[in-house]
């Protein structure tokens, strides 16, 4: 017997779901998806510091408030007092050194420092070597992107597919609506190279 995968699974459940909505309704549930992997494209490529101080840079990291591991900006204040320092104002004095902890082992290789309730995290300059390397690791997450959606091309044309099957569509409209998916497909992807692109000359601009 052939195992399905739990992606393809909850892939294939979602279309039986979608059977139940009106067809511009399902249609959009897709690119909504499109729109929210994009959206994770570039909170990851946020993630990355170039050369310069910003707040996005620390926005991934999790503080460990009672055993409870919570997002930086719900613990303090992220704030950029010049292009080389973040300052994150903590709120709650007991979570200054758990702060502080987490800025120093997230491995983005800074050393931050503690000065009263707040902690100053100074942005080392790049390296020519570490710059080259940030920039293969944005255009990695194009590429992790770029399959997302490509994933989510396949399930709406396998949808298409089957609304012809069933007669709820006919074989032009079929054409028509995969027309549509595989342009959106191609804009998305071409956004996605477009952000990337940017990321990376900015990473490797001296």
């Amino acid at each position: 017997m052939k195992k399905i995968s739990s992606a393809r699974m909850a892939a294939e459940i979602s279309l039986l779901v979608l059977c139940t909505m009106s067809l511009d309704v399902r249609l959009q549930h897709f690119k909504n998806r499109m729109d929210l992997s994009v959206e994770a494209f570039i909170k990851e490529l946020s993630g990355i510091r170039t050369g310069r101080a910003s707040a996005a840079l620390l926005e991934p990291i999790k503080i460990d408030v009672y055993g409870a591991p919570t997002p930086i900006n719900q613990v303090g204040t992220l704030s950029v007092p010049d292009a080389k320092t973040i300052i994150v104002s903590v709120w709650d004095k007991g979570l200054v050194k758990n702060v502080e902890k987490a800025i120093r082992e997230c491995g983005a290789n800074l050393n931050p420092s503690v000065e009263g309730q707040s902690v100053r995290v100074p942005i080392p300059p790049l390296s020519d070597e570490r710059r080259q390397e940030l920039s293969k690791l944005a255009a990695k997450y194009a590429e992790d992107a770029k399959v997302a959606i490509r994933n989510i091309r396949r399930d709406a044309m396998d949808f298409i597919k089957q609304l012809e099957k069933n007669n709820e569509i006919g074989e032009d409209e079929m054409r028509k609506l995969s027309d549509s998916i595989q342009s959106l497909t191609n804009d998305i992807s071409k956004q996605i190279d477009s952000v990337s692109a940017a990321k990376q000359k900015d990473l490797l601009k001296i």
